[in-house]
């Protein structure tokens, strides 16, 4: 029986696609192992950041010894770090012997058992074709999707993005948007809830640009899904700001399982920084949304992605940034330092600033949000609130953790006879990071 091992590393549609080709192979009569005892160990990576792929660079190198010594294990290089860096892995590591661009899923295993059925072969499945997709489709009767949470779980519903944000190499390595069929979509969502899923997340680049190349909306999508039977509840990640509409806010305000979160990307407070970056919206129109958001969304839990030190970024625009800080106030803050990304228009902009200056300002930023996280969730102490119990807490033997309808995090003492179920928890304690609580329910 041959033994495998899945790496996953960034956003949760990597997650999402490492868990359809783990299940394939298991029904195909495949092991999942420990890394040390694998033949073949697939490595499925993010190319957003510099960082990330300095990191999968380094767990490619960590295999020399093993090969040299005992011809294992066989590498399958895929997601879109496999796009970027596919063709240079497969010249520098003899054991890489399969690259894979994220749009190739549906071909993945198939690729898998032949480089183990014949180890000197090498298979090069880079995306050619910026809107071809290969789907991973199989019968969802018969074969049940191997998921890291048993409660918990994302369903993709959209490949691909066509905003070309200057900074960003997302279009270049996950290819041209493509929504999926909804009938797809629901079909998918009713196996997880058949499973025992409580909590399901629709994953895409740009959710909100849903069904643009279908003529479908993503309001309708979302209602549609909100009222599959036995949804408990229901998440969306990421937003476009400039395609986040009236209609879909009127759907989370409607339907009680859509949970009253939002991640909205705003990237920089400065109107210029955004016009550089390629935002379609100003600052303005942002701030505008968000109003309307939280006027119809009570108890909105709000989370932004923001990008310090981009190029040509003076004082001024990274003060701008801080404001919109100071007066949105996010529960949560995604912050990095800018990075380039071969290939984006901004690598070639002038006016880069030193590294230095780009985390300097990326820990003022931190600082400042923190105590605004600290000060959000101390005024929910003593608050009561339903969550889903998820997990084992990081730390602590006998602490679990679930998450609010708002997105927070909260650790808590219980038995483990409460995970996969929904608790109510009286808030006693908070952290920037998490809140601390107890069940009373």
């Amino acid at each position: 029986m041959p033994k495998f091992c899945v790496k996953v590393y960034g956003c949760q549609m990597n997650v999402y696609d490492a868990d359809r080709v783990r299940t394939v192979l298991c029904s195909r009569g495949w092991e999942e192992v420990p890394e040390s005892e694998a033949d073949l160990i697939m490595i499925t990576g993010c190319s957003v950041r510099a960082k990330a792929e300095q990191k999968v660079w380094s767990e490619l190198g960590l295999y020399d010894v093993s090969w040299k010594k005992f011809q294992k294990p066989l590498v399958a290089l895929t997601g879109c770090i496999a796009q970027r860096i596919g063709e240079r892995a497969l010249t520098r590591f003899p054991y890489v012997r399969l690259v894979a661009g994220p749009r190739h899923i549906g071909l993945l295993p198939n690729a898998i058992e032949q480089i183990y059925e014949h180890q000197r072969s090498r298979i090069n499945l880079l995306d050619k074709d910026p809107r071809e997709f290969f789907s991973l489709d199989f019968d969802s009767d018969n074969i049940t999707i191997k998921r890291e949470n048993k409660f918990k779980a994302y369903v993709t519903i959209a490949h691909g993005c066509d905003n070309f944000c200057t900074y960003c190499i997302v279009p270049y390595v996950r290819g041209r948007f493509v929504s999926r069929k909804p009938d797809e979509i629901f079909d998918e969502i009713k196996m997880l809830v058949n499973d025992g899923v409580k909590e399901i997340t629709l994953l895409g680049q740009n959710v909100n640009s849903y069904g643009k190349d279908i003529n479908l909306t993503f309001s309708w999508l979302l209602k549609n899904a909100a009222q599959i039977e036995g949804v408990k509840r229901l998440r969306f990640v990421t937003s476009l700001p400039q395609d986040f509409n009236e209609d879909i806010i009127d759907v989370m305000a409607s339907e009680k399982n859509i949970c009253p979160s939002l991640n909205l990307p705003i990237q920089s407070g400065s109107d210029r920084i955004l016009k550089l970056m390629n935002r379609k919206y100003t600052y303005s129109e942002y701030l505008e949304k968000v109003n309307l958001t939280r006027e119809k969304i009570s108890g909105l839990g709000l989370t932004t992605d923001l990008i310090v030190g981009f190029p040509g970024e003076t004082e001024k625009d990274f003060e701008d940034s801080m404001n919109a800080i100071r007066e949105i106030k996010f529960d949560l803050v995604h912050s990095a330092a800018y990075s380039e990304r071969e290939g984006t228009v901004a690598a070639k902009m002038e006016g880069a600033l030193p590294v230095e200056l780009r985390l300097e300002r990326l820990n003022k930023l931190n600082e400042l949000q923190d105590k605004i996280t600290l000060d959000i969730n101390k005024k929910l102490i003593g608050q009561e609130f339903e969550i889903l119990v998820d997990g084992d807490a990081p730390k602590g033997e006998k602490l679990l953790q679930g998450r609010t309808p708002s997105d927070k995090v909260v650790i808590f003492e219980g038995s483990k006879k409460l995970l996969g179920e929904f608790v109510k928890i009286k808030i006693t304690d908070a952290e920037a990071w998490c809140l601390h609580g107890e069940v009373i329910e």
